[in-house]
C-alpha cells in the first residue's frame, strides 16, 4: 500500500472538482478506497461515475423500458442489441450520440461518432452492413450553423465511404435551441450467425488480456466527463477532448476481429469506447465477476511520457480489447500482424475482484471493481411535469395551399437532402436495396433465405419529432417510436425493436428531468402497444449551452424484418394508380410545420397519438403491400397529407390529381397513424379496411405532371422538384 503514488488531501479534492465529481461523490470514493486515492484512480472513478458511463440520472427511469421478446437476443447491457430475423441469422444494432465532439470539432466529432458505433457492433461478431444518422443543427441562416453541418456531413461521410460501410439513412433537422448544441446521433446495423453472438464477460483465472488496434496517444482524455456537462463559453477549447479518427485503421480493425472471431481464441471482447481502456477493462472483469491485472508499459503508445492516468483515460479510436483463450496469443498477434495493427499481451485475469495497474514498476492503482458499478451514484431528481399547451385556436389560412405546399416543400426540414446524401455512399457492399429518398425507411438485403426463399432484408430508420416531444414529452415520446414503426411499416416489413438515444438537457434541473421522464413513459407504451421492445440505446444529457437547453430529442433507431426483399414498397407514386388515405384525418394543426413556416407560430398541443389505431392501421397496410395489392407507400407526417403526396410524386416525377375540395387542415394537419397508397385496385383495399375498422377512402390519382387540388389549382411536379432541391445547396454555397 505504501508504493501507491497517493494525492495528499487538498490536491484530490481540486482535481475531483475538475474531473466532474460532485463533493458528495468524491467522499463516496474515499469511503470506498478507505484512503487517499492515487491519480489514476481518481480518474477511474470520474469517468466511470460519470453522467456519460454510469446514467446515474437516467438507470431509475430506463427501467420501464420493455426489452425482452421471443426474437430478442441480447437485450441492453452489452454493446449493442441483437435480435433474431430467421433463416439462423441476428441483426445487431445500436445508437450512439457524438453531440459535444461535434460542436467542438465538427469533422473529427462526427467521423469518431461513426468509428465508435462500428465497433459496439462488431465487437459483438457481426459484420457491419449499414449505417444512418439522426442529425440536429441550428438557425440555417447562421454561419456557425453551416459550419458545422458541412463538418458533420463530411466527418460522417469521409468515416463511412472509407471504411466500406453504407450510410442509407437518417434524418435532419433545424431549430435554433440546436444553435449551441447540435446533435449528432450515428447507428449501425450489423448481421451474424445468431448462435456466433461475442460479449464483453471475461471468465477464466490467469487468462490473458489482449490489446489490440491503433497505440494510444493523449487524444480523448476526460471526453466521457465533458459530455456530461454543460457548454460554456469557452467550450470550443476543449478540442483535446475529441478524439482523431483513422477509418482505414478501422476497415483492418474489422476484418482482423471478425477473422479471429471465426476461431475458438476469444473469451470476451470490448471496444475501447467511452473512457477508453478504463472502461472497457473494468466492464470486462466486471461482468465475469473477475479481478484484472494491467501493465501499463506494455500498451502500445504513440506519444512518450504517458502516464497510467492518460492511458487508461484516453479515447483514442480504434482499439479493442480482448481476453483470449491460455496458448492462443500467438495465432491472434499473427492475424493482427497480418493486418497491420498492434498487438500486445497487457494483463490477465485474476480472482481478486481488484483493478491493479502498474507502470514503470510503480502500481498505480489497486481497486475494488465492483463498487464501480454497485457503488456508482443513482440520483432520483425532482422532476417537473411540463404544462399542457392549450387547444390552438383556428389559424386562418394567410397564403393559400398551393403557397403554403411550395414553402413547405423548400424549408429546411422537409427540403431534399440529396447535398448530404451525396457525399454519402449508400451502395458500397452492393446490398442497399431502397437507397435514401426512395422508401420511408432504408431497405438492406441480408442474404438468400434458405428457410422462406427469396432474400431477406432489413428495414432500417431512425425517427424523431422533437418539437411535439418539448410541447408535450410522453406524447411526443410515444410519437417518436410509432413514427418508426410506421415508416418500417410503409415498406412492407415487420417493425422488431428499436435502440434509442435519449438526447436531452440539465438533469438538474427540474423541467428537464421531467421531460425525460415523461417521455420514457410514452415510449414505453408506445414499445408494449406496437410490440417494439427497446434492445440497445444510449443518454446524452447536458446538452445546453449557457444554460439554454435542446429540443428535447429521444430519436428512435428502428429496425425490421421483410422475408422477401422483391416485396419491399417504396413511396414513388407509379404511373394509373388510385390513392387510399388510410386513417382518420382531423386536421390537427398544433405544433404542425404548416404553423411554424407558413403561420410563423410555435404553439399548441402535438397531434395525438392513439396507439391502438397505429397498430390496427399498420398492421393492415403491411398485409395489402405483402399481398401485392399496394405499389407505393408513405406515412403522413411532418407537413400533413398534401406533403406527402407531394413527395410521393417528387420521388417519381408523375402526378396525381386529388378528389377531395377540404380547407388547410386537412391537407396540412399532421394526424397520425395514416399512409397513402397508390393501388390498382382500390376496391381491394376499402374493402379489406372495412374487415379491419380502419378508416380508409378514395385520396384521387396518378397521372401527369401536375400535382392538382380541387379548388386550389395545380402546380407541375417539377417546379416542387426544383424547389424541394434549390434549399440546401444555396445554403450551403461555398462549403
Amino acid at each position: 500500500m505504501d508504493a501507491l503514488p497517493l494525492l495528499e488531501p487538498a490536491r484530490a479534492a481540486q482535481l475531483a472538482a475538475e474531473f466532474g465529481l460532485k463533493p458528495e461523490e468524491h467522499e463516496r470514493a474515499l469511503a470506498i478506497l478507505g484512503r487517499q486515492p492515487t491519480l489514476c484512480e481518481l480518474g477511474i472513478f470520474s469517468v466511470m461515475w460519470s453522467e456519460h458511463c454510469s446514467y446515474k440520472s437516467s438507470r431509475v427511469w430506463l427501467r420501464q423500458l420493455p426489452t425482452k421478446a421471443p426474437w430478442v437476443l441480447v437485450g441492453p447491457g452489452e454493446n449493442a442489441g441483437v435480435i433474431s430475423i430467421g433463416d439462423g441469422l441476428a441483426a445487431v444494432f445500436k445508437m450512439e450520440s457524438h453531440n459535444h465532439p461535434s460542436f467542438i470539432e465538427p469533422y473529427n466529432g462526427a467521423a469518431t461518432g461513426v468509428g465508435g458505433i462500428l465497433r459496439d457492433v462488431f465487437t459483438m461478431g457481426a459484420r457491419p452492413i449499414a449505417n444512418l444518422n439522426a442529425l440536429r443543427f441550428g438557425d440555417p441562416a447562421l454561419p456557425r450553423t453551416r459550419q458545422i453541418l458541412d463538418g458533420v456531413v463530411r466527418g460522417i461521410g469521409g468515416y463511412g465511404n472509407c471504411v466500406g460501410v453504407p450510410t442509407v439513412g437518417g434524418e435532419v433537422n433545424f431549430h435554433p435551441a440546436y444553435n449551441g448544441n447540435p446533435l449528432v446521433n450515428a447507428m449501425t446495423v450489423g448481421v451474424l450467425r445468431a448462435d456466433r453472438i461475442f460479449t464483453a464477460a471475461a471468465t477464466g483465472v490467469g487468462n490473458p488480456v489482449v490489446y489490440v488496434g491503433s497505440k494510444t496517444g493523449r487524444d480523448g482524455i476526460h471526453g466521457a466527463t465533458m459530455s456530461s456537462t454543460e457548454f460554456s463559453a469557452d467550450s470550443e477549447e476543449k478540442r483535446p477532448t475529441v478524439q482523431i479518427g483513422d477509418p482505414f485503421a478501422e476497415k483492418l480493425l474489422i476484418e482482423a476481429c471478425l477473422e479471429l472471431m471465426a476461431t475458438d481464441a476469444i473469451v470476451a471482447i470490448q471496444d475501447m469506447g467511452a473512457a477508453g481502456l478504463t472502461s472497457s477493462s473494468v466492464e470486462m472483469a466486471g461482468k465475469g465477476g473477475m479481478g484484472i491485472e494491467l501493465d501499463m508499459d506494455a500498451v502500445p503508445q504513440r506519444e512518450t511520457g504517458m502516464s497510467a492516468y492518460e492511458m487508461m483515460l484516453s479515447e483514442s479510436q480504434e482499439r479493442m480489447l480482448m481476453v483470449l483463450k491460455p496458448g492462443r496469443e500467438e495465432l491472434a498477434e499473427a492475424i493482427f500482424r497480418k493486418w497491420e495493427l498492434d498487438f500486445a499481451v497487457i494483463g490477465r485475469l485474476t480472482d481478486t475482484g481488484r483493478i491493479v495497474i502498474r507502470h514503470g514498476g510503480v502500481v498505480e492503482a489497486d481497486m475494488e471493481l465492483a463498487p464501480l458499478e454497485s457503488e456508482a451514484p443513482l440520483y432520483h431528481r425532482p422532476t417537473e411535469e411540463t404544462p399542457r399547451q392549450p387547444p390552438l385556436p383556428d389559424v386562418a389560412d394567410p397564403v393559400g395551399i398551393l403557397a403554403a405546399l411550395e414553402k413547405l416543400v423548400a424549408s429546411p426540414d422537409l427540403c431534399s437532402r440529396r447535398w448530404i446524401w451525396d457525399q454519402y455512399d449508400a451502395q458500397v457492399g452492393g446490398q442497399t436495396a431502397k437507397r435514401p429518398g426512395q422508401a420511408d425507411a432504408a431497405i438492406v438485403r441480408v442474404e438468400e433465405s434458405v428457410e422462406q426463399g427469396g432474400a431477406i432484408a432489413l428495414a432500417i430508420t431512425t425517427d424523431c419529432t422533437p418539437r411535439y416531444v418539448q410541447a408535450d414529452p410522453e406524447a411526443g415520446g410515444a410519437q417518436a417510436v410509432a413514427e418508426a414503426w410506421r415508416n418500417i411499416t410503409a415498406t412492407g416489413a415487420l417493425p422488431r425493436a428499436i435502440t434509442d438515444n435519449m438526447n436531452f438537457g440539465n438533469p438538474e434541473k427540474p423541467r428537464i428531468m421531467g421531460q425525460f421522464a415523461a417521455a420514457v413513459r410514452g415510449m414505453a407504451a408506445a414499445c408494449v402497444a406496437l410490440d417494439f421492445p427497446v434492445v440497445s440505446g444510449n443518454v446524452s444529457l447536458y446538452n445546453e449551452t449557457e444554460g439554454r437547453a435542446i429540443l428535447p430529442t429521444p430519436a428512435i433507431g428502428g429496425v425490421g424484418v421483410i422475408e422477401d426483399v422483391a416485396k419491399a414498397v417504396g413511396l414513388a407514386l407509379p404511373e394509373g394508380c388510385e390513392l387510399v388515405l388510410v386513417g382518420e384525418t382531423d386536421g390537427h394543426l398544433g405544433q404542425s410545420l404548416w404553423l411554424r413556416e407558413v403561420a410563423g407560430r410555435e404553439e399548441g398541443p402535438p397531434p395525438p397519438v392513439d396507439l391502438a389505431a397505429e397498430r390496427r392501421n399498420g398492421d393492415l397496410v403491411r398485409g395489402l403491400i405483402l399481398d401485392g395489392t399496394v405499389l407505393a407507400c408513405h406515412d403522413c407526417a411532418d407537413g400533413g397529407l398534401l406533403v406527402t403526396v407531394a413527395e410521393m410524386c417528387m420521388a417519381s416525377g408523375i402526378g396525381a390529381t386529388l378528389s377531395t375540395v377540404s380547407d388547410h387542415g386537412f391537407w396540412f394537419g399532421e394526424d397520425q397513424a395514416r399512409y397513402v397508397l397508390a393501388t390498382r385496385d382500390p376496391e381491394a383495399v376499402l374493402a379489406a379496411a372495412r374487415a379491419a375498422h380502419v378508416p380508409a377512402a378514395r385520396l384521387g390519382h396518378s397521372g401527369g405532371g401536375d400535382l392538382v387540388v380541387p379548388g386550389a389549382g395545380s402546380i407541375s411536379v417539377a417546379r416542387l422538384r426544383a424547389l424541394n432541391e434549390a434549399t440546401l445547396p444555396a445554403m450551403m454555397q461555398g462549403y
